[in-house]
């Protein structure tokens, strides 16, 4: 088989812009995929799926957050989960995208705050995706508690015109890694009940702990399953590649530098970001006038 570069040599008639589609090509994309809960191996099967769908030349980062709960499973755990996410952000290895690994997409909006690189969650990404690929879907979830989660973020996204159902199973998120554990097949059970109750034409995984199963049910269902994980890491390099940035003009702006009090002083934002001072004070400029 050719080598991409020497088809692409071959399929364009300037040499130059051969040449510059190759160097495209070629650069390195590094996308740190974060665990916002503590369990190490939900992290490791995050990121086999991530891994088996990037791109060549796409590096994955792994990165299990240091705080918060084993698994995210209500609005609680989620909350104390962003901290967990913004460490890793702020203060791990650097990447050209962030992917947050937690269908609630858990301090979204907060991450795209602190940097200018993409910030992608799971959920977002994959219910744009089977939107692509279906005019509805149904998600299926973990706990009937998560699935008003999820029917809030279908409300977010704009989604309702797509989103026939929100299905809960009640698995727990850390029963679907246990051996023996009946979850596939409960889960697989609620995907054909979506498709014929619901009438949906694609179905999305509603827990990264689920991304492991999309191939599975796929081909038992005979429709598009979508697991987020693997969605969020085709758009990061998609949007990467477009050299497209988070907007630091509006709400997505640098945090406005105050004091911050108690067990949260240090994440002050004169503290965390003295390095883009420049741009806040530009922004700050900009809103004042």
């Amino acid at each position: 088989m050719q080598h991409f570069g020497d088809q692409l040599s071959r399929s364009v008639e300037s040499p130059r812009l051969a040449n510059n589609c190759i160097q495209l090509w070629r650069e390195r994309v590094r996308i740190k995929l974060i665990n916002p809960n503590t369990t190490a191996s939900m992290t490791e099967l995050m990121g086999e799926a991530a891994r088996a769908v990037a791109a060549r030349g796409t590096e994955v980062v792994l990165a299990t957050s240091r705080s918060g709960a084993a698994s995210i499973e209500g609005h609680y755990d989620e909350a104390l989960s962003v901290l967990g996410t913004i460490d890793e952000i702020l203060e791990g290895d650097a990447a050209d995208a962030y992917v947050i690994g937690c269908f609630g997409d858990p301090g979204l909006l907060a991450a795209r705050e602190i940097t200018a690189a993409p910030i992608i969650g799971i959920a977002e990404a994959a219910m744009h995706a089977a939107a692509f690929v279906a005019t509805s879907f149904s998600i299926v979830t973990t706990l009937e508690r998560t699935r008003v989660i999820s029917e809030q973020l279908v409300r977010n996204y704009g989604m309702q015109g797509h989103c026939r159902r929100v299905r809960a199973t009640d698995v727990p998120v850390l029963e679907l890694e246990k051996p023996g554990s009946s979850a596939r097949a409960i889960i697989l059970g609620e995907c054909e009940e979506a498709l014929r109750d619901d009438r949906s034409e694609a179905i999305v995984l509603g827990c990264a702990g689920m991304a492991d199963l999309a191939k599975y049910l796929e081909e038992r269902l005979g429709v598009p399953v979508i697991d987020g994980v693997a969605a969020a890491i085709k758009f990061a390099e998609a949007i990467v590649g477009m050299r497209l940035r988070t907007s630091k003009v509006g709400d997505l702006a640098y945090p406005l530098p105050k004091p911050y009090l108690g067990k949260l002083s240090g994440y002050a934002p004169a503290k965390l970001f003295p390095a883009n001072e420049r741009e806040r004070t530009a922004y700050l400029a900009i809103r004042r006038s």
